[in-house]
């Protein structure tokens, strides 16, 4: 069976869609990701898009809730390298992607991640220890 790699970034995980996902491979990424957010205890998920040219309403959904079940497992979501022809298809098809975050690029989504989950308590005591 077809899989989409899921890498480990940190406390991220990154998802790479290098081809046009069908209902399978799209149920079977939802599944394998919240397995991952689960296992690593990952605070945000990014998937690029960039390489997807066509959406489907089914797929539209698979993000939205990966974004919702991330969430839940406190993980912010956002998606990368959305091609205009997809986005005005999301649009016309009537799926806002609510919980979807969105960004240019990979950088600019890491970025995003980062100011979504704000410091981290390691990062508070780095801040306190840099006043003293």
């Amino acid at each position: 069976m077809d899989r989409i790699p899921i890498l480990k970034m940190g406390e991220f995980l990154l998802v790479t869609i290098q081809v046009d996902l069908y209902d399978r491979l799209a149920l079977t990424l939802e599944s394998d990701l919240m397995n991952m957010v689960s296992r690593t205890e990952a605070r945000g998920v990014l998937i690029d898009i960039s390489a997807v040219s066509i959406v489907d309403s089914f797929m539209g959904r698979i993000l939205g809730n990966i974004a919702s079940m991330s969430k839940i497992m406190d993980a912010e979501t956002v998606v990368v390298g959305m091609q205009p022809a997809v986005a005005i298809t999301l649009v016309e098809l009537g799926l806002t992607l609510s919980g979807v975050h969105t960004a240019l690029d990979v950088e600019m989504g890491m970025e995003l991640l980062r100011e979504k989950i704000g410091p981290q308590p390691n990062d508070e005591e780095d801040l306190y220890d840099d006043i003293i």
